[in-house]
């Protein structure tokens, strides 16, 4: 057995069964390792080793195991960074193999020869490692993983070349040789009953309470439904953590922060009191004034507590066994002007959205082509949203409920995710519909060539169902409008301008399906034809560029500064007035109104 059959060995031991990744002969020893073990762990190919290491963050995201990815020496480790600093900044556990030149040619500037220890050194920063003899196995692959594991982050092993093709031997009972063992133990620890007490007071104390979740609230659903009853609160959510909470209960007030709803902002505004559970929630300006409200923080990572608010009391413990353990000291409010206040902006929240997705638009709404999947998704859907407008979209417009699940780049923000984290999910989970939404910035960047993944691999799914939904306005629109709203600059077109790309038709090109949609009434069609197709299939749906996504917090200053641009000249500025005015106006009209099926429909 080579040191390389033995790696793969391992990675079967430790229950992974894919490792996404790209070829090099930086890894030679390894891919031929691969063809001796029959293929176990699968290797998945991705089009570039940054896809791969999106594919492993997507794998862990949607599936809650370690995501694993690899990559030859030099280029190819560094082409991973992108992808592994997403896992890091979202506290996902990946863990990266790469090769290095042979020991033989180290510190002689040969060929791709790059300083990967100091090159991981922050994105691994809790665990890099270089294997120079065999005997450093088991260690350094067992602890890779528990890392990642343990601390939710990335962790990288470096294999030269030629330490791959070496007999593996393992380390013996002598000195200076360190031993092993496959596991990781499983905790949920508690905050002492001092700590516990504490923050049942605060908490007791609040008369409009506020809850703010993120994904580190996942596996305590029941039990933030059962607070957000005890203390008459309504319940906010970081991005990731949209899929945390039904958005169909009445006091789930969405999503929070400059792609968040206006019940959020409002929520965050006027409580007296927070309990934050698991989120590192970044934007501080979105949270209570830092002299309004007493709060509480719920967090398992040590590291994370305290960072983004003066909270009295930080309770570092898990999510739901904190939330069980402190429930005893909570006494129940009654459910008064408060509670309804809530329900009755989150109700009126959706009634605006269905407003702003039926408002016209040339020559289709991109809030409709959203807002129209909502009541058309799936019940197991996964869905992935890629960084800019499409995120807006599909924090506002769809309602996640049930088993659904959704993620995007939340901390790091990159472009070019959406469509590799959807193909890491169906290796996670094959037997569930993906679906993707993704700006045609995104799709060009990178998105379109990982559809040749889905091409190469989606028959050994057992539900072939991938949508990729392009938002093609041929416009890098999150950053047009923030040079507008931000700098009240016009847009420039040099740098936000696209080419148009027929996304259907390569997508037929390769294998897969798809349609190319220019009319409002064939959104929802559309829609249905991709979710019963029987393969992965591409929407190129033709949107507005002018359709702003407006801030839940719109101020003055904002609304001043994309007024400015429109008046320094903005190529766009007709359709920009018209489409913000409109978009804004829904947000003023009163009453009730039934739900529209298509954009023009009567109230």
């Amino acid at each position: 057995m080579k040191v390389s059959d033995y790696v793969l060995q391992r990675l079967r031991e430790w229950d992974v069964e894919h490792v996404f990744a790209y070829a090099g002969d930086g890894i030679n020893g390894l891919l031929a390792a691969w063809g001796r073990a029959g293929n176990k762990p699968r290797f998945v190919q991705a089009r570039h080793e940054e896809m791969a290491a999106f594919e492993a963050v997507g794998y862990a995201k949607f599936s809650g195991r370690v995501g694993v990815c690899a990559a030859t020496s030099g280029p190819g480790a560094i082409h991973l960074l992108n992808g592994l600093y997403d896992a890091k900044l979202d506290h996902v556990p990946v863990v990266a193999i790469v090769g290095q030149t042979d020991r033989t040619a180290m510190g002689g500037s040969y060929q791709q020869e790059v300083d990967l220890l100091s090159l991981y050194k922050d994105v691994a920063a809790e665990f890099c490692e270089m294997v120079t003899v065999p005997e450093q196995l088991p260690n350094v692959l067992d602890r890779a993983m528990r890392t990642a594991y343990g601390k939710r982050t990335v962790t990288a092993v470096i294999i030269p070349g030629d330490v791959q093709e070496l007999d593996y031997s393992p380390p013996t009972h002598a000195f200076k040789m360190v031993p092993s063992s496959l596991g990781l133990g499983r905790s949920a620890p508690v905050p002492e009953d001092a700590d516990l007490e504490r923050a049942a007071e605060v908490l007791n104390a609040g008369e409009k309470v506020a809850i703010l979740i993120g994904q580190g609230a996942r596996g305590a659903r029941a039990e933030v439904e059962r607070y957000a009853d005890v203390l008459s609160a309504g319940v906010a959510k970081a991005l990731l953590g949209k899929d945390v909470l039904s958005d169909e209960l009445p006091y789930v007030t969405g999503a929070i922060g400059l792609l968040g709803t206006r019940p959020s902002y409002e929520l965050m505004q006027g409580c007296d009191t927070l309990l934050m559970v698991g989120s590192s929630f970044p934007y501080t300006q979105f949270m209570p004034g830092l002299d309004q409200a007493r709060a509480v923080q719920i967090d398992i990572d040590p590291f994370m507590i305290g960072l983004r608010y003066p909270f009295e009391v930080n309770l570092v413990g898990d999510a739901r066994a904190t939330l069980a353990a402190l429930l005893p000291y909570l006494k129940p409010k009654k459910h008064g002007s408060w509670r309804r206040k809530i329900e009755e902006d989150t109700a009126r929240w959706w009634e605006v959205m269905q407003r702003r997705a039926a408002v016209d638009a040339v020559p289709i709404n991109p809030e409709y082509v959203v807002h129209a999947l909502d009541d058309l998704l799936p019940d197991n859907v996964m869905i992935s949203a890629d960084s800019g407008s499409s995120a807006n979209w599909y924090a506002r417009h769809l309602r996640l409920r049930g088993a659904m699940r959704g993620s995007l780049s939340g901390t790091l923000a990159t472009m070019g995710p959406a469509v590799p984290y959807a193909i890491g999910a169906k290796f996670a989970h094959p037997e569930r519909p993906a679906i993707s939404l993704v700006g045609d910035g995104a799709m060009q960047m990178n998105n379109m060539a990982e559809l040749i993944t889905a091409a190469k691999y989606w028959q050994d799914w057992q539900d072939p169902r991938l949508v990729v939904a392009v938002l093609n306005n041929q416009d890098l629109n999150q950053v047009t409008w923030e040079m507008r709203a931000m700098e009240g600059a016009p847009q420039f077109l040099p740098s936000q301008g696209l080419p148009d790309v027929p996304y259907a038709d390569f997508a037929r090109s390769i294998g897969l399906d798809g349609v190319r949609v220019e009319k409002p009434d064939e959104v929802r069609g559309a829609w249905e034809r991709a979710l019963a197709a029987d393969r992965p299939f591409v929407l190129d749906f033709r949107t507005d560029p002018a359709v702003p996504p407006i801030p839940p917090h719109a101020s003055l200053d904002q609304i001043a500064a994309a007024a400015s641009a429109v008046l320094h000249g903005d190529a766009d500025r007709t359709g920009m007035v018209r489409q913000g005015i409109k978009a804004k106006v829904q947000e003023m009209l009163p009453g009730r109104h039934q739900r529209q099926d298509r954009p023009g429909a009567p109230d």
